[in-house]
C-alpha cells in the first residue's frame, strides 16, 4: 500500500490544470447552492430546533428575550435573514406561520442558512490548498464536502451549528493566511483569525475546539524545534538558530511557519481578541436583559448541567459512536395516504395504509463519506506515527550544526499536513468524553472535516500514483460517496417516500 505523502519535491507531483480547477470548483457550488434551496419551504413549521433557534430570533426582532442556553450570536444572525427574507420580493409568496413569534414564511428563517451553507465545501478547499498548494487535493475536499448529508440538513433549516462552523473554518484560513505572511499583515491575519475563533464560540460553547486545535499545533511547532535545539552542545549554535528562525523566510507550506509565532502574538490575537469578540457578542443581547454578561455565563452553564444523561432524548448518543454514523436524528417525520394529500405537519400521525407517503428528514451523514473518513483518520495517524519516527531517526543521526538544526526542526510538509489535520480532528472530538449531558451527532460535525479532509488526501495520493490499481479505487470511493448522496437525498431533503423505498434507506437498527 503506498504512502499518502507525495514525492519528496511537490512542485514535480502531477496536479489539476487551474481552468479545470475553478470550472470544479464552480460546478461544486452551484450543486450546494441549488441542493439547499431546492423545496426550502417544503414544510410550513418548525422543524426539529427551530422551534428554539427560529423562535429566538423572532421575538429578538420583537425586542423580546427568550434564554436561549447558548451564546446569541446565531440569534441575531438568523433575526437578520428574517428581517431580510420578508422584504425579498418573493417573500409574499407561498404559505406562512406564526410559530416563530413572528407571520412569517419558512424561506424567510430558512434561506440566510442555505445560502452560507453553500459556501462551507468552498471553504474546506480553501483549507486544503492551503495546506498543500494542490488544486487537485482541494478540490477533492470541496466534492467531498457537498456530498454530505449531515451539512445539507443543517444548512436547510433555521439552525446554528453551520455558523459555528464557518466562523472556525474563517478562522482557520486566516491563521494560515498569517504563517505566510510577514510584519503587519501577520499581525492583522492573526487578529482576523481571532475574530472568528471568537465568533465561533459565540455561536455554542464548542466552537472552542477550533481555538484549541491551534493551541495544539503552536505548542507541537514549538516542541519540535525545542527539541532539536536541546540536542545542541553549543550554547552559541543555540542562539544562531533563535536569531535565523526570527529572521528565515517563510516556507512555502504555511505549518513549517508555527515557531515564528511568538507567545506575544498568540496571547494577543489568539486568546485576547476570540475573549473580547465573544464579549462583545453579548451586548446586544444584555442590552435587552436585566443580567449582566457574567451572570448569562453562569445561567448558560447551569442550563447544561441541568439538561440531562443519555437518557434524557431519544436520539442522545455517545461521542465514539458518531464516527460510525450509528445514531442520526429524526428531524421530521410525517405521512399523507397520498403524494397529492397536504402533508399534516401539526396534529397526529396519519394511519398506516398501503398507499402511504412518508416524508422524513434525517439528519445523517452520507454513510460512505463517514465511513470512509473514519478509516482516512486511523490511515493518517499510522501515516504520522511514521512520519515522527523518520523524523526523530534523521535528527539522531545528523550532526547538530548551525546549518541543518532549522531543517530539522521541522517535519515534511506532508507530515505538517496529518498534524494539522489530527489534531483538529482530535481537539474537537476527544473533549466529548468527559461531557455527560445528553449530545447529538451534530456535534461531531467539526471533526468531520478534519477527517473528510483527511480522505481527501489519501484520494488525491492514490490518483496520482503509478499504479492503474489506487487509481480505480480512488476514482471508485468517490463514485460510491456521489452515488450514496443521490440514493439518500429523501432522507435530507424530505422527499416523499413509500414505506418500501423508506426502510431500503435503513441500513441499521439504529437509523430510525
Amino acid at each position: 500500500m503506498p504512502t499518502i505523502a507525495p514525492p519528496t519535491v511537490p512542485s514535480k507531483y502531477p496536479d489539476l490544470p487551474p481552468t479545470v480547477f475553478w470550472l470544479g470548483m464552480l460546478g461544486v457550488f452551484t450543486v450546494s447552492l441549488a441542493l439547499r434551496f431546492w423545496g426550502l419551504s417544503r414544510f410550513n413549521t418548525l422543524v426539529f430546533d427551530e422551534v428554539y433557534y427560529a423562535r429566538f430570533a423572532g421575538h429578538f426582532l420583537k425586542q423580546e428575550l427568550i434564554f436561549t442556553g447558548h451564546p446569541p450570536l446565531s440569534t441575531y444572525i438568523i433575526a437578520i435573514g428574517i428581517w431580510l427574507g420578508e422584504h425579498l420580493p418573493w417573500s409574499a409568496e407561498g404559505a406562512k406561520n406564526g410559530l416563530s413569534g413572528l407571520y412569517v414564511s419558512p424561506f424567510s428563517y430558512r434561506w440566510l442558512n442555505a445560502l452560507s451553507g453553500s459556501f462551507i465545501p468552498l471553504l474546506v478547499s480553501s483549507i486544503a490548498y492551503q495546506l498543500s498548494h494542490r488544486r487537485s487535493y482541494a478540490l477533492i475536499a470541496g466534492i467531498l464536502m457537498a456530498a454530505d448529508g449531515l451539512y445539507l440538513v443543517e444548512s436547510r433549516y433555521a439552525l446554528n451549528n453551520i455558523y459555528l462552523v464557518i466562523f472556525g473554518l474563517l478562522g482557520n484560513i486566516c491563521f494560515l493566511l498569517a504563517l505566510r505572511s510577514l510584519s503587519w499583515q501577520r499581525w492583522l491575519w492573526l487578529g482576523l483569525a481571532g475574530v472568528g475563533f471568537g465568533a465561533s464560540a459565540s455561536i455554542k460553547w464548542n466552537g472552542l475546539g477550533f481555538l484549541l486545535g491551534i493551541y495544539g499545533l503552536w505548542i507541537a511547532g514549538w516542541v519540535l524545534r525545542w527539541i532539536v535545539m536541546l540536542r545542541s552542545r553549543s550554547p552559541q549554535t543555540q542562539e544562531q538558530s533563535r536569531e535565523t528562525t526570527a529572521r528565515s523566510p517563510l516556507y512555502r507550506f504555511p505549518l513549517q511557519n508555527l515557531p515564528q509565532i511568538h507567545l506575544g502574538q498568540v496571547l494577543i490575537c489568539l486568546a485576547f481578541i476570540p475573549a473580547f469578540t465573544y464579549y462583545l457578542s453579548w451586548i446586544p443581547y444584555v442590552q435587552l436583559a436585566s443580567s449582566s454578561v457574567w451572570e448569562l455565563q453562569l445561567q448558560t452553564l447551569d442550563y447544561h448541567q441541568r439538561v440531562g444523561g443519555l437518557d434524557a432524548h431519544p436520539y442522545c448518543s455517545l461521542w465514539y459512536t458518531w464516527p460510525l454514523m450509528l445514531r442520526p436524528v429524526a428531524y421530521f417525520y410525517q405521512a399523507t395516504h397520498g403524494i397529492n394529500e397536504p402533508i399534516p405537519v401539526i396534529g397526529p400521525p396519519t394511519p398506516p395504509s398501503a398507499s402511504m407517503v412518508i416524508y422524513d428528514v434525517h439528519a445523517m451523514g452520507n454513510p460512505f463519506l463517514w465511513w470512509l473518513s473514519t478509516a482516512a483518520i486511523g490511515v493518517t495517524i499510522g501515516a504520522l506515527i511514521q512520519y515522527i519516527w523518520q523524523w526523530f531517526a534523521t535528527l539522531a543521526t545528523s550532526q547538530p550544526t548551525h546549518r541543518t538544526m532549522l531543517q530539522t526542526a521541522t517535519l515534511t510538509p506532508y507530515g505538517w499536513l496529518i498534524l494539522y489535520l489530527l489534531m483538529n480532528w482530535s481537539a474537537n472530538l476527544l473533549p466529548w468524553i468527559r461531557v455527560t449531558r445528553c449530545v447529538f451527532i451534530y456535534h461531531y460535525m467539526v471533526s468531520l472535516i478534519f477527517a473528510v479532509l483527511a480522505l481527501a488526501l489519501v484520494l488525491d495520493r492514490w490518483l496520482f500514483y503509478l499504479s492503474r490499481t489506487y487509481r480505480i479505487l480512488a476514482f471508485s470511493m468517490i463514485a460510491l460517496v456521489l452515488v450514496a448522496l443521490v440514493f439518500w437525498l429523501p432522507l435530507y431533503l424530505g422527499l416523499p417516500l413509500s414505506p418500501s423505498g423508506l426502510e431500503m434507506r435503513r441500513w441499521l437498527d439504529s437509523w430510525i
